[in-house]
Formats: structure tokens, sequence, C-alpha cells
């Protein structure tokens, strides 16, 4: 299936399990990515393996076009890695953005982008894509000076990358978003007359109204969003209606309001149901820093968030984790059905309560 690029659930480490790219793509992401994958452990960790093959093994309820990302500075070792999941995946994905202290150290993501390591980039797309069955993409931030990114951009066309897409930051070790993304590189990269293949734009996409700025002012091919996707889900349904109904933009604005952002607790209940209907893709620390994004996405400055933060990190099963959400944020969110039925339990145990009386 060739992957439609319109709207795109980035790779974000521990973030990308399948339920959270499902309950993405249930709410209108057209591809969606894997974190990124470490070819070496690909190769030689068998674990390692068979986990994110377990992972990629499930359903989408709809079509939806699966990314795997990977990373390296080897092609030999790139190849042997791909090689591995490409049966499981719509395309596989360079990693060359990259700014964590550890890929500088291994020498990979954005530390390639310098022009001395662009021989090595583009014999590790050209080689990817010889050898894979499914289409080769690249995810690149900017090159240093920033008008040598679509010199870049073109080399990796020529080397047969299949569409590219940049996060218009330089790279910082130290800080992953130093500044704000500059949107004018991503038109520039769009208006290269050489470069024919989509490109895509990441960053800048903080809240509904920057949907439709980010796409109108860059002309870019598609959007891919990657932080603010983890505390609200529901930014893809906003784009949709406002590119695909008749709904004009200030009634778009009016009618998803802050307001009517879906319940943090509702979204975080339904991403728990995922967890348990495809079990073991999803480590328990991975779901409870998702049910820390969903909460604090509306509710960070509430005064229990630090008591919210704690009590999750007690959690030991999906169970604790529902039990938590169902009855102790309900009562710090002041929305209990019947509070004279609950017990306080910070400092002891809390009652057998019928979770069902409380709303959701």
């Amino acid at each position: 299936m060739s992957p439609n690029l319109s709207f795109i659930a980035a790779p974000m480490v521990n973030q990308s399990d399948f339920p959270f790219r499902r309950l993405t793509a249930h709410y209108g992401a057209t591809t969606v990515y894997t974190q990124m994958l470490s070819p070496e452990r690909l190769i030689h960790d068998q674990e390692y393996l068979e986990f994110h093959r377990r992972d990629l093994e499930c359903i989408h309820e709809k079509p939806v076009s699966t990314v795997v990302q990977l990373c390296g500075n080897n092609a030999a070792e790139v190849v042997e890695a791909g090689r591995k999941i490409q049966d499981l995946c719509d395309a596989i994905d360079l990693n060359l953005g990259c700014p964590q202290e550890v890929a500088r150290d291994g020498h990979f993501g954005a530390y390639l982008l310098g022009q001395k390591d662009w021989p090595v980039v583009e014999n590790i797309v050209s080689c990817m894509a010889q050898s894979f069955k499914v289409p080769v993409s690249t995810k690149i931030r900017l090159c240093q000076p920033s008008f040598k990114t679509v010199e870049l951009a073109e080399r990796l066309q020529a080397s047969g990358s299949s569409w590219i897409t940049l996060h218009a930051r330089t790279v910082s070790s130290r800080r992953r978003r130093q500044g704000a993304a500059d949107l004018s590189e991503v038109k520039r990269l769009k208006q290269s007359e050489s470069l024919t293949i989509p490109v895509i734009s990441n960053g800048n996409v903080r809240g509904f109204g920057d949907l439709s700025k980010n796409l109108e002012y860059t002309g870019a091919d598609g959007l891919m969003v990657g932080e603010t996707l983890l505390g609200n889900p529901w930014l893809v349904v906003l784009l949709f209606l406002v590119f695909n109904t008749l709904v004009n933009l200030k009634n778009c604005h009016s009618i998803f309001s802050n307001d009517a952002l879906p319940d943090p607790v509702a979204i975080s209940l339904e991403y728990l149901d995922l967890c348990r209907s495809y079990p073991e893709v999803a480590t328990l620390q991975t779901i409870q820093t998702h049910i820390r994004h969903f909460i604090d996405f509306q509710c960070t400055r509430r005064p229990w968030s630090k008591k919210l933060r704690a009590s999750l990190n007690t959690c030991k099963t999906l169970d604790d984790i529902e039990h938590l959400l169902r009855v102790k944020v309900q009562r710090w969110r002041g929305m209990l059905d019947h509070p004279s039925q609950e017990v306080d339990s910070e400092d002891g145990d809390e009652q057998d309560l019928d979770v069902d009386a409380y709303i959701i």
C-alpha cells in the first residue's frame, strides 16, 4: 500500500507503540511511524526483534500505512536489519534527525548531516532503496548552513528516498527543540525545482490553529506531528474537518475550543482498552507515560498533578491504572457521581468501589 502522507504520527522514543499508533489512526492519522529502532539490536538481540515484530504484526482497524524507522551509519547493517521487518511494514525510514547524545556518541541520526558524511548517507539510502521491497524515506533536520539542506535533499532523492520529512531545526544534543522550527526552510525545500518527491513538514504544531498555518505557509505535501499528539490524539480529527468538510476555519475554532477537547480520562481508558486488546506490545512504563501525557495535557497545572505522577508510578497492572483513573483522578477533578461513597486513600486503603458508578 502506497503511504498516504497527509497526516503522519511521528516516531517517538518509547511512545510509538501499536496501541498508541492505532489510537492516532482511529482519529485520522493516515501514516504512523514506529519509534527509531536499532539495526544492531534487530540483528543480534532476538528478544528485541521478536518484541518489535510482535508489535508490527498487530492489525489496524482501517487502512493506514506503517513506517519503520531505523538509525545507523553502516549500510550493510541497516539493510540486514530492514530485511528482518520489511514484510510487516509499508516503508522504512532512515533517521537523520535524532539529536540525542546516544546519536552523537554513535555517530548517527542528525550527526550525519555534515557534508563530510553525505557520501555515507547517500550510500545507505541507495543500498536501502535497492535492497528493500518497500519504499525508503528519510527524516532530516537542517544542515549547517541551513541553505545546504536543499542540496542534501536533492542528493537523498537521487539516492532513492521516496519522500523527505524536514524537522526544521538544527541539531542540539542538549535541547531537542532549541528555538522554533524555521518553517521558511520547509517552504524553501518545497519550492526547489529539482526536488520532485513529497516534502513533509515537521515542527511548530502545538494546537489546532497551527495545522492549517503550517500547510498553507510551507506548501508541504503533508504534516508530521509528534509530542502534541501524545496529549491530544484528536488533533488529527480537527485537521480532517478543516480540509475535508464545508466547515470553515472560524467555525472549526468555535466548535473545537479548549472545552471541546476529548475528556482526558476517556481517552486514557480508550488507550488502556487497546493495550488489553493487544497485550505484550507496550511496556507498563510506556503505558504509564502515555496516561500521564493524556492527563497532563489538560490538567498539568492542577493542584493534584504531582499526586497523579506518584500514584501512576505505584501502579503494577492495567487494572491498577484504570482504578486510578476512574476513582482518584475523577475525585481530584470533582467529577464523582457519589463522592460521599468514596474514601480518601492517600494514607490508607481504598474501599472496593463500583467504578461504573463514576462518570468518565
